[in-house]
This record gives C-alpha cells, structure tokens and sequence, in this order.
C-alpha cells in the first residue's frame, strides 16, 4: 500500500513509520524541519514539509495514496503536566490538525484513514473491565482526542474508512513520560500517580506500531489497543521498580494525585481496558504481555 504518515517521529510513529517499511509499504512521512525530513529519508521513507494545519496542501500531498495514518500529537513534558498553557499545542493538533487531516483525505479520495486517541478518556470503571461499548468522558483534557474521533467518524460518513485505534498508556524506549520514570526509578524514586488498587492499562511501542500496521486492514470503527494484563498501579509501580533494579526510597504521589483534578484524572482513574475487539477483528496480538514485560526493556 502507499501510506501517507503524519508523527512520523514522535513516540508511536517512531516505531510505527521503520515498520511499515519493513513490511513492504511505500511510505510518505509529514516533516517539519529538514533534520526530521533526514530521520524519515534515512529509514526508507519519503519525507514531505507541509503545513499538518493546511487543508490544500495536505490533500496535494495525499494524492495517490491508499491511507492515510494520522499519529500527529504535541504532549507536553512530565514537569509541565499541569499546564494549561502547555497544552494549547497538542490540543490544537489533534482538534485543528485531524480535522485538516480528515478533510484533505476526503478531498484526495484516499480509501482508509487511521486515526490515534486514548483509552483514558474512558470514566473511571473500577475493576470492570471497559469495552468499545463503554461511553466516553467529555473531561477537558480529553477534548482533543474526542474531537479527533469526530473528524474520523466524519470522514467515515463522507464515503471513506476510518479507523480509530484508542491507545493505552505508551511504554517502552521511545516513551518520553516512562523513560523519566525509568530514570527517577534508578535513583529509587517510584511514580505512581492514582491509588494503588485504580487499574492503568498500557502498551508497549512497538505492539502499538504492529497495531498501526493492523490497523491498515481493519473495518472501520474504534478499538481499544492494549496489553493482555492490565495493572493495579501499586503492580505497575513494583514492576517498575523491579525493572530499575532498585528499592524504592520513595513512592508518590499515589491518591494525593487526585488533588489535581481534571489536569490528572487520565492518570488517577481506574481503566481495566480490554483489546479483544481489536483482536479478534485483525491479526494483531500484544507482544508485551503487560508492564511488567514493557519495563524490562529499559534495562537491556
């Protein structure tokens, strides 16, 4: 297939793009600067510098292609986690820019788009486990992806096939929150952001990327892409740790998160997500059965 890739070097698409090469695509790769565009070209796809917010440009530069994956997001460091104003970006990038993406796609007639979202916009469930079926929380934060999915289902409606794949929390090397976690776990601090027994369900990068991949074949809809095993963040912090190597001296914030409010609730509220849908629907599977697994691969 010929793919068009928007976040082509951010976390998941860092994965994503080296393994659409890989499996035999031709690859084109939405690049800001000249030093992404030499990233792209130097792992077997065709950079393009484009506008991810200009409508007619994007849809000369989806012209030809069979799908379009949109992977674009802006999400801010850990230590600006509770900015409003920091963000403004990434918002505006998954509202503005996916609606972009959506309408050029449209317009290029391109067959299949693939659209990134999130599993934490799902309302805290307990130890349910939580399905497509499950509604999802209008919460500020979640804003942005919500909106992303409504470009995609517009999309869908105007004739084309799209896919929603609603990730859980990324893992894994390339993961820029969990790599500062990795680093304050070697110095024995543990995060562990919600109360101990709340369920976080995550997914390794590369299981997530193998999902993209999937996903290029999938009917459209929305699914829920994340590991086998769920964890109780008292588990997810011990794994953690485990993985460092290292005692913790130190462990928090834990229920004081919750003091936060809205600006953390996608980290503080219980998600036992399940991919079932997703499973059954394609050939993908979790290589990374759950964090515990995804920790260790810091330490090789």
């Amino acid at each position: 297939m010929k793919v068009f890739l928007t976040g082509g070097t951010g976390a998941i698409g860092s994965h994503a793009l080296p393994a659409l090469v890989r499996a035999g695509h031709e690859v084109t790769a939405l690049a800001r600067t000249p030093e992404k565009a030499d990233w792209i070209r130097a792992r077997g796809a065709t950079p393009v510098i484009r506008s991810l917010f200009d409508i007619d440009a994007l849809t000369t530069a989806f012209d030809g292609h069979d799908a379009v994956v949109n992977l674009a997001t802006a999400l801010p460091a850990t230590w600006q986690w509770l900015s409003q104003r920091a963000w403004r970006r990434c918002t505006r990038i998954r509202v503005e820019g996916s609606a972009a993406v959506a309408a050029a796609a449209t317009k290029a007639g391109v067959a299949h788009l693939v659209q990134e979202s999130v599993s934490m916009i799902y309302p805290d469930h307990g130890a349910q486990w939580i399905t497509e079926e499950s509604p999802v929380d209008h919460y500020p934060r979640a804003a942005g992806n919500i909106a992303a999915e409504a470009n995609t289902a517009r999309y869908t409606a105007a004739g084309g096939s799209g896919v929603v794949l609603r990730f859980g929390v990324f893992c894994g090397p390339g993961a820029a929150h969990s790599a500062e976690m990795f680093a304050l776990a070697r110095r024995h601090v543990v995060i562990m952001t919600g109360p101990p027994n709340a369920y976080i369900s995550s997914i390794h990068l590369t299981d997530g990327a193998a999902a993209v991949l999937a996903a290029l074949t999938a009917p459209a809809g929305t699914y829920n892409v994340v590991d086998d095993e769920p964890l109780t963040h008292r588990d997810y912090a011990a794994a953690l740790a485990g993985a460092a190597g290292a005692r913790p001296w130190l462990r928090g914030p834990g229920r004081a998160t919750l003091l936060a409010g809205h600006r953390m609730t996608s980290t503080t509220r219980s998600l036992r997500v399940s991919s079932v849908l997703f499973r059954s629907t394609t050939d993908w599977s979790p290589g990374f059965p759950s964090a515990r697994e995804a920790w260790r691969t810091f330490a090789h």
